[in-house]
């Protein structure tokens, strides 16, 4: 039987998260259906690099797939896609050996939260607006407080899915978190080992609570030291998150972040022109 290695890009406005859950749609429930109708098989495994929450989408989720089929990799990729919703789609799909594991192999994640400074009709359901101005200097100089290997109790959520499985530990080595002004977006790029549940989505919600000034930037540093339930009121929506990459071994990390959806940008027509200028973007 053989494995595949599976990218996966997806909005995941219309789904409980990753991972399959009864009587809930869900990303990884709408690919095993697709894998059933493409392949007629129900004896296949299908794992992913790890679970993304109910409106978060991924740019670059990865998972591996054993299933038995005469396809090739290919071939079965776009037969996928066919089956798929258009807010699914396999972005690549390579025979892998038996000892990879989607999971288990990931070295790395790299997340992307996209923070909007004005209201957008276009793409909402891709970013926080936050409506107050930014300090997006005051947010980086707070964000080294991040950056190494840090106990994120006070910015994890426990996890009810979790309860088979011993709890992941707290501790957790952030690589890098870079902020990026990007027209009307704050892009929040956070690399690091591995991620609890909401903690990114913490992190971020009390680097925009320094961002407005209604936090020091020290109290990032006196949090992860003595603790505190803050982060979880600051709790940034769903929304603005993206897994946006998971590395393994031999790949390259560190890559600047860009938009997943950049915003239009208004533009005043001059009295030359006939008719509005077209402002769609696609969106990755």
């Amino acid at each position: 039987m053989p494995r595949f290695k599976l990218t996966i890009e997806y909005a995941g406005t219309r789904y409980s998260g990753w991972q399959i859950q009864k009587n809930a749609k869900t990303v990884q429930g709408e690919i095993d259906r697709a894998v059933r109708t493409v392949t007629g098989r129900k004896d296949f495994e299908l794992y992913g690099s790890g679970r993304t929450d109910a409106g978060v989408h991924a740019l670059g989720q990865v998972a591996h797939l054993d299933v038995s089929t005469s396809l090739h990799a290919e071939a079965l990729r776009r037969r996928l896609n066919d089956e798929l919703p258009a807010d699914i789609n396999l972005l690549d799909a390579v025979p892998v050996p038996h000892r990879f594991h989607a999971r288990h192999h990931a070295i790395a994640r790299r997340y992307l939260y996209q923070i909007a400074r004005r209201r957008t009709a276009f793409a909402k359901a891709y970013v926080w607006w936050v409506k107050e101005p930014l300090d997006t200097g005051l947010m980086r100089d707070a964000a080294l407080a991040f950056v190494g290997m840090r106990d994120f109790r006070s910015f994890a959520a426990s996890d009810a899915r979790d309860d088979d499985e011993a709890p992941p530990s707290t501790v957790v080595l952030v690589e890098r978190l870079d902020i990026f002004d990007d027209g009307d977006l704050v892009l929040v790029s956070i690399e690091g080992s591995h991620f609890l549940w909401k903690m990114v989505r913490r992190m971020v919600g009390v680097l925009v609570e320094i961002g407005k000034g209604a936090m020091p930037p020290a109290a990032i540093r006196t949090i992860l030291t003595d603790g505190s339930t803050a982060p979880a009121r600051l709790t940034a929506p769903p929304s603005g998150l993206f897994l946006e990459a998971v590395f393994y071994d031999g790949d390259v990390q560190g890559t600047p972040p860009r938009a997943a959806t950049p915003l239009p940008a208004p533009r005043r027509m001059s009295p030359s022109e006939g008719r509005p200028p077209n402002r769609a973007r696609p969106v990755r």
